[in-house]
């Protein structure tokens, strides 16, 4: 009599992991309403520069005492595409978005993330394409698409807005692809700080503009500044940093599924802003892609990602 092969163990996840997706989720959903906020007073490039300082510094305190592991090559060009790619432009092109586009629809169209993390796996790390990764992609493309058309009956600015938060998605694929290589090895927090710094000097040819830019701005819209720097910067991404160390990229990158929900309802309830009827439309097809892309294939084995 033959026996069935035993099933792979699932992997669970402790409350300590659960508690800081939360927080993740929360803090980022945050980010997309205070951003929107002080959006009349702070430009993309200086908004980031600043959010980065004040971030780094945090995060320089939270390393005082631990253990420095050396980085080798290969992590340091990791950590170095990273932190230019998550802190840096991904910061700059999120801020410049929500210039002319709404929190909610920023926050639709940058939640295609996964698939786009997905995608690079499948063409960069060797992972393949399977089929449902596919369709997913194509119908989160048309998503976007339908909120492109929705956000172009408002002017070119607007569209404008959707091609920057397209970039802020792009490059949160990539950083979060180069992330999860450098923490097979290095501690979390050492390589949220060195991403940190590095967005931040990535970002200091934007000082010119930060600096006149914090004289005239309003005190709440400077404490806003500082607090994308203390709670979506500091606090969240070492969170993400924590749980993306004990999990795969693709499974954590599902829980910011309730990101756009929760911005859009809090968009509307301070801002009085609500993405049209075709941006909505569109938005929850981009999400319903990311979905589809993440079923298992046909012989019932769910799509592996790189750990």
């Amino acid at each position: 009599m033959t026996t069935a092969p035993p099933r792979p163990r699932l992997r669970t996840i402790g409350p300590g992991v659960i508690v800081a997706i939360v927080v993740t989720v929360l803090a980022w959903a945050s980010a997309f309403l205070v951003i929107r906020g002080v959006a009349p007073h702070f430009s993309g490039g200086a908004l980031a520069l600043g959010r980065l300082l004040v971030g780094a510094v945090l995060l320089s305190v939270v390393l005082i005492g631990r253990r420095w592991v050396r980085p080798s090559r290969g992590e340091w060009l990791l950590v170095l595409v990273f932190g230019i790619a998550w802190f840096g432009a991904y910061n700059v092109a999120l801020n410049t978005a929500e210039q002319t586009l709404d929190a909610g629809t920023s926050a639709m169209i940058v939640n295609i993330g996964p698939i786009l993390i997905a995608l690079g796996a499948g063409l960069f790390l060797g992972e393949g394409i399977p089929r449902w990764l596919a369709i997913g992609a194509g119908v989160a493309f048309l998503g976007v698409v339908l909120i492109g058309l929705g956000m172009g009956a408002s002017g070119f600015g607007d569209l404008s807005g959707v091609l920057w938060a397209l970039l802020a998605a792009v490059t949160y694929a990539i950083g979060v692809l180069c992330q999860k290589r450098a923490l097979l090895r290095l501690p979390a927090a050492q390589v949220t700080w060195m991403g940190c710094v590095i967005g931040a000097i990535a970002c200091l040819p934007f000082a010119w503009q930060l600096l006149p830019e914090l004289a005239a701005a309003p005190a709440s819209s400077i404490l806003g500044m500082v607090y994308l720097g203390a709670v979506p910067t500091a606090l969240a991404f070492s969170t993400w940093a924590f749980a993306l160390s004990r999990m795969p990229a693709g499974q954590l990158g599902v829980t910011t599924y309730a990101v756009p929900t929760i911005v859009v309802i809090f968009g509307f309830i301070f801002f009085g802003e609500i993405p049209g009827v075709l941006a909505i439309i569109g938005g929850v097809l981009a999400l319903v892609g990311v979905a589809i892309s993440r079923r298992r294939s046909a012989a019932g084995r769910p799509v592996r990602s790189r750990r």
